[in-house]
Order: C-alpha cells, then sequence, then structure tokens
C-alpha cells in the first residue's frame, strides 16, 4: 500500500477517535451537571429514558456545531485554535440545551452550574488537545514540498505555508520555464507538490504525472476550476458532460433565502435591540455627531445601495471622498469605533438593508462601485461576485482573514455562489459566531508587513486596496 494512502486511513482513524473521545468527554461533563443540580430540582424529576434522550440530544448538537467548524481535524488547527473552536461550541450547546432545561422544568432555572462546568470543559481541552497534537505531529512530520510556479504571485503563497511550518516545508521551488521533464523527474523526490498559477498544459500533465504515482498534489484553483466545480453532470449521453448553467442560485432557492433572510433579520433586530440603542447612544455621545454611516455599495446583478453602518470614523473621515484604507493604528477610528469594529456591533444596522431586500444573512460583501471598478482592471471577473445578492457574513470572510487579497476573496465568493444551500448558509453563520472572536479578522492592514514583502507584481501592489468604512 502507498505511503500517503497508509497515512491518511491512519489520520482518518485518529480524527474518529478524537470525534468519539470529545463528545463522549463533554456529553458525560453536561450528564454531571445534569444529574447533579437540574434533574433534582425538577418537581417530579425527570424519567430515565428521558435523560438518555437529553444526553443524545446534546451530543448531536454538539457534534454537528463542531463539524461545521471542523474542528475535528487534527493537524488543521493549532493547539490554541482547536481549544477556542471546543470552547465556542460547548457554549452554543450548552445555551440551547439551557433552553431545554428550561422547557422541562416550566422556569429559567439558574444557568450558573452550566458556566462553571466550562472551566472542567476548557481544562480538559487544553490538556487532551496538547496530548493529541504533540503526538499527531510526531507520527505526521511536516511534509517536504516543491513549489511549481510561473510567477511572482506564488510568493504570497509560500509566505501563507511557511507561516503552518507545522503542516508545510517548502524546499525547492522550479519555475514552469525549466520544462515538464526536468520538474517531474524532481517531484518524485518529495511527500506533495504546490501547484501554483501554472498554465493549463502543464498543470494538466503534472497532475496526471503525480495521479499515476500517488503522490500528493496541491493545486490553486482557476475561476475557470471553481465554475466547474459547481456544475452539473448530464447522463443522457455515453459521453460525459458537465452543465455549468451560470445564474446562480435557481428561483425556488432565492424565493426561499429571501423568506429565510426576512424572517431572520426581523427576529434578530427585535433580540439585538437594546445593543442597537445602546450602541447608537454611544456614538451620538462621543461627539455628537451622527449615528448611522451610510455608502454606497453594489448588489446582485450591479445594483446600488446605501448600506448602513454605525458610525466608526471621526465626522469627515473622508469628506474629500478619496477612499483611504482603514490602516491598524488609524487615526481616523474613534476609541468607540475601535471597540464596536472589534465586537463587529459597527454591522448590527445592516439588518434593515437585511429586511428591505438590499443584502442577505450570508452572500459576498458588498463593495463600493469605484473601488469595485479599480479591482476589475486587474480582475476582470471580480464583477462575478454579483451572481448572488450581498450579504451580512459570506464564505470570504469565514474561510478568509480581513486582508486576503481581493482575488482570493473572489475565489472563495465563487465557490460559495456555485455551491449554494440553505445548509452551507447555516455553516456559515455558525462559523461567523467564531469568527468574530477571530482578531486576525477585525485587525487593519499592517503597512510594515507589506513593504517587508516587497511586492512589485501588478496583481499583488492591487490586493492591498480594500476599503473598511
Amino acid at each position: 500500500m502507498n505511503k500517503h494512502i497508509h497515512a491518511t486511513n491512519v489520520k482518518r482513524f485518529i480524527i474518529f477517535l478524537n470525534a468519539l473521545f470529545c463528545t463522549l468527554l463533554y456529553t458525560s461533563i453536561f450528564a454531571f451537571v445534569w444529574e447533579t443540580f437540574y434533574n433534582p430540582n425538577i418537581g417530579t424529576g425527570f424519567f430515565k429514558n428521558g435523560n438518555i434522550i437529553l444526553y443524545i440530544i446534546y451530543a448531536l448538537i454538539y457534534f454537528i456545531i463542531i463539524e461545521m467548524y471542523g474542528g475535528f481535524r487534527i493537524g488543521s488547527q493549532r493547539i490554541t485554535d482547536s481549544v477556542f473552536t471546543h470552547m465556542i461550541a460547548i457554549i452554543i450547546t450548552d445555551c440551547i440545551s439551557y433552553l431545554q432545561i428550561s422547557l422541562i422544568a416550566r422556569e429559567l432555572l439558574s444557568p450558573l452550574p452550566l458556566f462553571v462546568s466550562l472551566f472542567p470543559a476548557a481544562a480538559a481541552a487544553l490538556l487532551w488537545f496538547f496530548y493529541i497534537h504533540r503526538n499527531y505531529a510526531k507520527l505526521f512530520p511536516p511534509k517536504k514540498m516543491i513549489l511549481v510556479y510561473a510567477n511572482k504571485s506564488a510568493r504570497s503563497l509560500v509566505y501563507k505555508m511557511s507561516r503552518r511550518y507545522d503542516k508545510f516545508i517548502i524546499c525547492a521551488a522550479i519555475n514552469i520555464n525549466e520544462g515538464f521533464e526536468r520538474i517531474s523527474s524532481l517531484l518524485p523526490e518529495y511527500d506533495a507538490v504546490v501547484v501554483c498559477d501554472t498554465p493549463n498544459e502543464i498543470r494538466n500533465d503534472i497532475m496526471k504525472f503525480c495521479f499515476r504515482r500517488k503522490i500528493l498534489v496541491y493545486v490553486t484553483p482557476k475561476i475557470s476550476d471553481i465554475l466547474i466545480r459547481g456544475s452539473e453532470e448530464l447522463n443522457i449521453l455515453d459521453t460525459p458532460l458537465l452543465v455549468s448553467r451560470n445564474f446562480g442560485a435557481k428561483l425556488e432557492q432565492r424565493a426561499i433565502k429571501r423568506t429565510f433572510d426576512f424572517l431572520l433579520s426581523a427576529i434578530a433586530i427585535v433580540i439585538f435591540s437594546p445593543l442597537l440603542i445602546g450602541t447608537a447612544i454611544a456614538v451620538k455621545a462621543y461627539d455628537g455627531g451622527p449615528v448611522i454611516y451610510k455608502q454606497k455599495r453594489l448588489t446582485y446583478g450591479g445594483k446600488e445601495f446605501y448600506l448602513y453602518k454605525f458610525r466608526s470614523m471621526i465626522v469627515g473621515a473622508e469628506r474629500d471622498g478619496v477612499a483611504r484604507l482603514a490602516a491598524e493604528g488609524d487615526s481616523r477610528i474613534t476609541p468607540i469605533g475601535k471597540f464596536i469594529r472589534k465586537t463587529r456591533l459597527d454591522e448590527l444596522p445592516q439588518l434593515i438593508n437585511i429586511l428591505k431586500g438590499e443584502m442577505s444573512i450570508v452572500g459576498p460583501r458588498p463593495e463600493r462601485p469605484e473601488i469595485a471598478e479599480e479591482y476589475e482592471q486587474d480582475i476582470p471577473e471580480f464583477s462575478f461576485r454579483l451572481n448572488a445578492k450581498a450579504g451580512l457574513t459570506g464564505y470570504a470572510q469565514v474561510m478568509g482573514k480581513y486582508n486576503t487579497t481581493p482575488y482570493d476573496k473572489l475565489k472563495l465568493d465563487l465557490i460559495y455562489i456555485e455551491n449554494f444551500s440553505l445548509l452551507l448558509d447555516l455553516k456559515i453563520m455558525m462559523m461567523t459566531v467564531k469568527t468574530i472572536f477571530e482578531k486576525e479578522s477585525t485587525e487593519g492592514i499592517d503597512e510594515s508587513s507589506l513593504n517587508a514583502m516587497d511586492l512589485s507584481y501588478r496583481e499583488e501592489e492591487t490586493e492591498q486596496k480594500e476599503l473598511t468604512v
């Protein structure tokens, strides 16, 4: 058996054991809290089979949430990220379970026991993930890789992969100008190959070569690759056909999505009304300026609308009409603005945009017309994002970072558009909860780090121009 196939099977078994252990561990902690603090205080108590059902429901909710976060995949996250991911999942599961307990008790019992149980759960998670990550790293050391590239844009990928030195070690790089014969002679010497933005012809040759020899291949997809991934199989001939319909979500899907958006945004406005009112008062009290900031953005089909946000910058931050980067330590951001940006409270007024039908809860983030026009000069496909309604959150937001390049964000947005489903929307919403607490998702652009990269390639130069308002 090929060593890579054997390693993959072992990894899957470890992931299964990790999922089983974590689910049983946290369900056991919940069972202890239920049996010790809640069940005895419920009138006649809860029947035995009901207890088992309650535990099963808890385990299922936890499992579904953590699966959405990809929290069982050992090796894809650092120890601290794994602990953080599982704690977010436990908190959400405990909140849902608390509502169940309140329904069973027919009254609101104290949430304190569940809150206190978070501490032993966090301690157990830290010890467990320290143990399993440490042993996983011994079993599966980082892959020694060779990079096959065509242009300077590969440098940003090398930089990103080098930050995950626990998984990837790029030992060599070779340009396609060396020729396929030279490239293919080097590939078997490494654990894996990274193919970055190479022409289709040589990429196909590399893929077939690696397929024959069962060599792992990592490929940066082209826009056309993503569109093909969203195609449907057409089995009416003896020749395989793939159909790319290229019109985004179907009519019935858009109708269901709009109904879902309307109901959820209306409920969210009611639930978050104290936060909306409190934030509005804080913004107004700081400098007496406007509470809401309006800015023209683009949505489905290129239609323009005014996006609403709580104002986080000083009055007149863009008085001259020139778009500027919101860099780290930006002096235009007020103290109140820093807080509401970090907690994402500045985004809450967009619930009104969703209620009006100008935006969706999930979709590509809306861009300013002038910025979109500038991007399209270098990335003509940037307008493809407009095949879906703009969203409050999106696939690019939960999978990328604040300073993920516009080209990569475009790819992520197209992956969402081509694979749309309500289940995917729910997954993105769950992942957004986690993203809110991640520093990288809200920080400004660090100009010094950009200078250190010495980005001279035009595509990489334009990638740093995204503006936050």
